[in-house]
């Protein structure tokens, strides 16, 4: 098992990705923290994970408080922190007419501030154990869609801390890496997806420009992913940035139908 006696704090992780990277990190032999806004969804993937393996903590990371609180829950019950996944975020339509004020302060607060605080309550402890912090963004975070402008914004914005933390936090042994994930078909997503138009079975077409293979990235090939970046396979490495997506990004060239 991959992850033996590692302890990690997984935020988000009542749904979708994260409910997948919490699953999969037990099952390479980790305990787990999970968190989320829904008891009863947490209360679910506790159960599933099995006695002893997780506990669920309810907390809003809107509020600054929350990260101290998560790290205190994430000790209390496993006595050490050896990595943070930072990977609750609000993903929220907006264009410039609607993103106010506050939509953009939350979504700030959400996607950004909070891993910034998180990574500063869990810094004695994983500098104790010599331990890592592991942010999910976005392919977005390079200029994102129209429609997403706050959203884009916060995720460039984490990609950023990504990078700086990792330069600082190297002297005290703390790894900080980062994965910008593509179209991933959550349960969110697809419901999203769902109550702007498409049809149900939307999924099973994707257009073929976002998804060259037929089909949309899952869950659990992210976990799967995860699961070498909080481990200490990737040891030493830190500050990267790797795109969890199906074609580059950066240079894209998609193929024009016959041209």
């Amino acid at each position: 098992m991959r992850l033996n006696g590692k302890v990690i704090l997984v935020t988000g992780s009542t749904t979708g990705i994260g409910a997948a990277m919490a699953r999969r990190f037990a099952a390479e032999g980790a305990r787990v923290l999970v968190h989320g806004l829904e008891r009863n969804l947490g209360e679910r993937v506790v159960a599933d994970l099995g006695t002893g393996r997780a506990v669920f903590h309810l907390d809003d990371l809107a509020d600054p408080a929350a990260g101290p609180r998560l790290v205190a829950a994430t000790v209390a019950a496993f006595g050490r922190l050896d990595a943070v996944v930072n990977n609750a975020a609000w993903v929220v339509r907006s264009d410039l007419a609607s993103t106010d004020s506050a939509l953009f302060d939350r979504c700030v607060a959400v996607n950004l501030r909070a891993p910034l605080l998180l990574a500063r309550a869990a810094l004695p402890h994983l500098a104790a154990a010599a331990g890592c912090v592991l942010n999910i963004g976005s392919v977005n975070a390079y200029c994102g869609e129209a429609n997403q402008l706050a959203y884009s914004v916060s995720k460039g914005g984490l990609m950023t801390l990504s990078r700086n933390l990792a330069d600082a936090l190297g002297p005290r042994r703390v790894r900080v890496n980062h994965l910008n994930l593509g179209w991933v078909l959550s349960e969110n997503e697809h419901k999203l997806k769902v109550s702007e138009g498409l049809p149900p079975d939307w999924h099973e077409r994707p257009p073929p420009a976002f998804a060259p293979s037929g089909k949309l990235l899952t869950p659990e090939q992210v976990a799967a992913a995860a699961v070498y970046w909080v481990g200490d396979e990737s040891r030493p490495v830190s500050g990267s940035v790797v795109d969890l997506e199906q074609y580059p990004v950066i240079g894209r060239n998609p193929v024009k139908g016959g041209v």
